[in-house]
């Protein structure tokens, strides 16, 4: 009886596979020296694939369903195996049960930043990350190319060549697009079709289908971030002039509750000035040449006017406290002296 127990089990009639958890992609059904028993029954569930591997040749492939092992149900290996249509001893074969479901959040990201060449700002150092999914389409192609003969093939087996696939061709596809970094942080779906339509060919040599690929974002280093941040700015500024106005506009009550009063002011708006002038003499000369018209020369009696008219402004800012007697004094004999 014991010994009769003991030749049932080298036989298998019964063949499925319950996944154990997620991330296994390819899992080789434990045969160890057992046969199949001719007529067992194969149980394949759905989002699986059933392989017959006979001596390292690929033979009949199962979808979802319930089959019972036959030379019928098993042309390729019947053609294999040589056998004839009255076979019906066990036979042995390796089976191999393949995940076809959607492999999920599977994240992507540049290391290190990529060296693009930008047609706004030259040469930049850039980063991006984002996820994409993915799942087996060919079993055949996959055992050829990744899984092979392993007992068990998961995910995280898979990952870390899928995720330099990505980077590379996001390398390349960076280096060879004319698009500034700007529109590419500005157009993140397209950016990820793009290179969706880039990795589909390499999945597919792989036996896989690439079912999404987003990018979910596109920056520079921290150190360029902040240059870029800067020239941000200056264009939101805009005219450097009136930017110069309003801040000294603006500084005029500080100015007067600071100690130095009016005349620190004074020092700050030359150096504001000055500023403004030297980027103005800048602007002007990258314009083209062109001769300006004569400036109107002042008469003496407009002068007069101007100096009478500034001097009643300041000695409206004594009688506010905002000038001192001695400043308003100086200010005085110095505008007097031009007149002279």
């Amino acid at each position: 009886m014991a010994l009769m127990d003991f030749i049932k089990k080298q036989f298998i009639d019964v063949i499925h596979w319950t996944e154990d958890g997620d991330g296994v992609l390819a899992m080789r059904y434990p045969m160890q020296d057992f046969e199949i028993q001719y007529g067992a029954q194969l149980t394949v569930r759905e989002s699986q694939i059933a392989l017959f591997v006979n001596e390292g040749q690929i033979a009949d492939a199962f979808g979802p369903g319930l089959y019972k092992l036959t030379t019928r149900t098993l042309p390729l290996l019947t053609n294999l195996k040589n056998w004839d249509k009255l076979f019906e001893s066990p036979f042995k074969s390796d089976v191999y049960f393949f995940s076809t479901r959607l492999q999920l959040d599977c994240k992507w990201g540049t290391p290190n930043p990529i060296s693009i060449r930008d047609k706004e700002f030259g040469m930049v150092r850039m980063r991006a990350f984002g996820i994409y999914s993915y799942k087996i389409a060919d079993v055949r192609q996959f055992h050829r190319e990744i899984s092979g003969t392993r007992e068990r093939y998961t995910v995280a087996d898979l990952d870390g060549q899928l995720r330099n696939l990505v980077i590379g061709s996001m390398t390349d596809l960076f280096g060879e697009s004319d698009v500034s970094f700007i529109d590419m942080a500005a157009n993140q779906d397209e950016l990820g079709r793009t290179m969706k339509e880039k990795l589909t060919p390499i999945f597919e040599r792989y036996g896989l289908l690439l079912d999404g690929f987003v990018v979910q974002n596109v920056s520079l280093p921290e150190e360029l971030q902040k240059v870029l941040d800067a020239r941000i700015g200056m264009n939101i500024i805009g005219d450097m002039g009136r930017y110069t106005q309003y801040q000294v506009a603006n500084s005029i009550p500080l100015a007067a509750q600071n100690e130095g009063g009016i005349a620190g002011l004074g020092a700050g708006l030359g150096a504001g000035l000055g500023i403004g002038q030297s980027m103005t003499a800048a602007i002007t000369q990258s314009l083209p040449t062109t001769a300006p018209p004569p400036a109107p020369t002042a008469s003496a009696t407009d002068r007069a006017d101007e100096v009478v008219a500034t001097l009643e402004r300041l000695h409206g800012l004594v009688g506010k406290g905002i000038l001192s007697q001695a400043e308003f004094d100086a200010k005085k004999a110095e505008l007097l002296a031009k007149l002279s």
